[in-house]
């Protein structure tokens, strides 16, 4: 019988923890994300120029979205990826445009940036 009610609250506590638990996180902002917020930014990255309002509004869209640390660090793999396959002169362009657009961007764009160290800050 002891047994029996050992083995019930067991039970009841794992099926307690399970309720608990939180939930895992998960990236909301993913490559194709990125790639459409970016896309209006594609002629101002090949050519230059003056950068469009619409990339500007695309910036100021992924920053908006990215909240949580996860999505950030999805959000700088992304752009590292695309960076990877662009010219010096590209990427340079590419990382001026939150300067010109007046947004800061969470991480440094860049071919060597190390997005396991992107981070929210703490909002107090």
């Amino acid at each position: 019988m002891a047994s029996v009610l050992r083995k019930k609250l067991l039970l009841s506590f794992l099926l307690f923890c399970l309720v608990l638990s939180p939930p895992q996180t998960r990236a909301v902002i993913t490559c194709d994300t990125v790639s459409n917020d970016l896309k209006p930014c594609l002629s101002y990255v090949l050519v230059g120029g003056n950068v469009p309002k619409e990339c500007c509004n695309g910036r100021k869209s992924l920053i908006t979205n990215a909240i949580i640390t996860v999505d950030r660090q999805s959000a700088c793999s992304c752009v590292k990826n695309l960076a990877t396959a662009a010219t010096d002169e590209q990427v340079d362009r590419v990382a001026s445009i939150p300067r010109k657009c007046g947004v800061k961007f969470p991480f440094k764009i860049s071919c060597d940036v190390d997005c396991t160290k992107v981070k929210c800050k703490k909002r107090g």
